[in-house]
């Protein structure tokens, strides 16, 4: 069984940063694909950043410059560095993985920015 826990949301003002960490947990090797999404309210799920087991990244259009994407393979970690923050991108932010061609949600991690 593969569960994801993701830390990090909290409340912050514009321009401001904040740091999400995503930890999968269980029996977990090579992990493929991981990935945030992120959900506003009255909006459907979209995805922000994905990031290949090599390292390969991409982003949405929106967050593009503002948000960068990692993983460290060894600890089965994807973090989301999000830096010059705006209202627009509040949202309950999910991370999602690809393991043994099945996809795995977390539960969500709210992000508030205030202007």
């Amino acid at each position: 069984q593969v569960m994801l826990v993701e830390s990090g949301g909290g409340l912050v003002q514009a321009g401001g940063s904040l740091r999400l960490s995503c930890a999968a947990s269980g029996t977990v090797f090579s992990i493929d694909n991981m990935s945030w999404y992120r959900q506003a309210p009255g909006n459907q799920r979209e995805s922000v950043a994905e990031v290949t087991r090599s390292g390969r990244s991409s982003y949405a259009d929106s967050v593009k410059g503002r948000f960068t994407i990692s993983r460290d393979n060894f600890k089965n970690m994807v973090y989301l560095q999000m830096n010059n923050l705006k209202p627009e991108d509040t949202a309950v932010y999910y991370c999602s993985i690809w393991y043994r061609a099945q996809n795995y949600w977390g539960q969500g991690t709210q992000v508030t920015v205030s202007s």
